[in-house]
């Protein structure tokens, strides 16, 4: 199921060109419930999309950083934080070739799939993420669980990461890290045509024990 044959710049650039706004611009529910009663500092958005959960996490006080492969993304998320009045840094970059550099006190992983990489390329990603928290700060990752009940056979084919493959993956020293969420979320979902269903989301978040 994985299309290796399109980078992924091209294949997100041409994602986002096909309509004006993708995505709701709403914050990602799992992020609120994950970091809403976290003392605001350094952050991290990996993924960003059209900057939804970045908006967000400045809103409350957050330094941001933002990071996707697609400079249209970046574009209309940096219009929409103009508009809502917030700063936010805008970084472009392919996390299978670069990644920022620095540390944060919370770095958010909402959704990071594509279909044009393989899984080995986003464990390493999700490592690299890991490597990316600050003593003391967290890393959140929200993650598809299961295609949705409504969605077609072909779909359902696809098996995503378990909470227990995506920590084998990261591979964090047990002296070093606090598993403090890991579960399996249920959320009513609706398909594009109104059919209505379910669908289960995996939370993961994860503490650097301060040093």
């Amino acid at each position: 199921m994985h299309e290796t044959a399109q980078n992924p710049e091209e294949f997100w650039e041409d994602f986002y060109r096909e309509r004006e706004q993708i995505w709701t611009g709403k914050v990602n529910p799992i992020l609120v419930r994950e970091v809403s009663e976290l003392t605001p500092g350094t952050a991290l958005d990996l993924g960003c999309g059209e900057g939804g959960d970045a908006i967000w996490l400045a809103q409350r006080g957050w330094r941001v950083t933002a990071v996707d492969v697609s400079a249209t993304a970046m574009e209309r998320g940096a219009r929409h934080a103009a508009e809502a009045g917030v700063r936010i840094d805008w970084e472009r970059h392919d996390l299978q070739q670069s990644f920022p550099d620095g540390t944060f006190d919370l770095v958010s992983a909402q959704f990071l799939h594509s279909p044009v990489e393989r899984p080995d390329e986003r464990a390493q990603i999700l490592r690299r993420a890991a490597n990316a928290v600050a003593p003391g700060g967290v890393l959140v990752i929200g993650a598809h669980a299961a295609a949705p009940t409504w969605a077609p056979s072909e779909m359902h084919d696809h098996v995503f990461p378990t909470i227990e493959q995506v920590l084998e993956q990261l591979d964090l020293a047990p002296q070093q890290w606090q598993v403090e969420t890991s579960e399996l979320i249920y959320t009513a979902s609706t398909s594009p045509d109104g059919v209505e269903g379910e669908r289960a989301d995996s939370v993961l978040r994860v503490r650097r024990i301060q040093e």
